[in-house]
């Protein structure tokens, strides 16, 4: 058995991984840290500082003082910055869109990013540019936000967020080869939606990296 550390922005996440963990690696236990502070405070101040990167590395801490041998940041806005702090502190931190940016840049050229949230926009955009660019393939991201669903989110209406989002993948629909979905929030659309286009979202890539990635 293998105890992995989540690291989430919204308390709402908890329930989604636990329920992926347990489908896909029923054997293995999860761990959270909850904290809407380091998201509200890097959207407030637009980047993350030195007190947002002490603040995480408390959360990751406390994350293997719980037994986590690796961690997933489901946030992605400051996913990049908690890899880092993980490195700093010796931890295996993977931001949790990284799996899904692979997958994108595998399915082909065109790749547009979807956010309801602008701070994320950028962070997932460069990460998709630095995977392609690892592996060597020319693609084409096109920034696509939907930011007036993020308001639905924020005034505790998924309804409205996930039918705004739906209906905004659909005018996006065969433009593109991929199409990513930057926030882990959005992963239910996927079910809403019959595109052309590749829907992508980043839980359940992550939690089947994690798993297969382990060494036992």
């Amino acid at each position: 058995m293998t105890t992995f550390g989540f690291l989430h922005t919204a308390s709402v996440h908890v329930a989604v991984f636990d329920q992926l963990l347990a489908e896909i690696s029923p054997d293995d236990t999860a761990v959270h840290v909850v904290d809407p502070s380091l998201l509200t405070d890097a959207r407030r101040r637009g980047a993350v500082d030195d007190d947002l990167r002490t603040r995480m590395s408390s959360g990751l801490s406390a994350l293997t003082a719980q037994g986590a041998r690796r961690v997933v940041c489901t946030c992605s806005t400051i996913g990049g910055p908690s890899e880092e702090v993980g490195r700093s502190l010796g931890l295996d931190v993977v931001r949790v869109d990284r799996p899904m940016a692979r997958m994108a840049v595998a399915s082909g050229e065109r790749i547009a990013i979807v956010a309801a949230l602008e701070s994320t926009m950028g962070p997932t955009r460069d990460l998709v540019a630095a995977t392609a660019a690892a592996v060597g393939r020319r693609v084409t991201i096109v920034d696509a936000p939907c930011l007036g669903a993020g308001a639905h989110w924020e005034a505790g209406d998924p309804a409205r967020y996930f039918a705004s989002l739906a209906s905004h993948l659909e005018s996006l629909d065969g433009r593109y080869d991929a199409i990513v979905l930057a926030q882990a929030s959005m992963a239910p659309v996927q079910k809403i939606v019959q595109l052309t286009s590749l829907v992508l979202s980043s839980p359940r890539p992550a939690v089947l990296d994690l798993v297969d990635t382990t060494p036992r």
